[in-house]
């Protein structure tokens, strides 16, 4: 025998637990007798063990905390300068072997100096590499991370 060969009347009558001796339970209703579990709103919090150590407290726990977030990767303003492109993205970036494909977040950091006149288009930038990419004549352009193309599951 199977569980799905079980057969189970579709309207089972419904036992109404705890009125009265000729419910069919007994005068307690399976509650037993006195005591905090009988109660109508009594019982214990879930994990309570009567006063021992509970179970989720006897456990080890697994130190820190890891963040699954993905950290952008950091571009210097030096890196800007020595691509040589007017115009700076993560396709620019993946070519000139920066970053490891034009699916990450990309962040500029001011780290050194810049004097190419360019327009970077990336995820993010620190104030002061926006200043300096301004200073130069050029134009910072937030856009959206690229989203890897989905690929179809046989």
């Amino acid at each position: 025998m199977h569980f799905n060969d079980l057969k189970v009347p579709a309207n089972r009558k419904t036992n109404r637990v705890g009125r009265g001796i000729s419910a069919g339970q007994g005068k307690t209703a399976g509650r037993g007798t006195k005591g905090q579990g009988a109660r109508k709103s009594g019982g214990v919090r879930p994990g309570f063990e009567g006063g021992q150590m509970p179970l989720y407290m006897r456990l080890p726990k697994l130190r820190g905390f890891n963040s699954h977030r993905v950290k952008p990767m950091n571009i210097y303003t030096s890196d800007l300068e020595n691509l040589g492109k007017a115009t700076v993205d993560v396709n620019v970036l993946t070519e000139a072997g920066l970053i490891p494909h034009p699916y990450v977040k990309v962040k500029v950091i001011s780290k050194g100096e810049l004097k190419k006149k360019m327009t970077v288009k990336l995820q993010g930038a620190s104030v002061s590499a926006v200043e300096a990419i301004q200073a130069a004549g050029g134009t910072f352009e937030k856009v959206e991370q690229t989203k890897r193309p989905q690929t179809k599951k046989q």
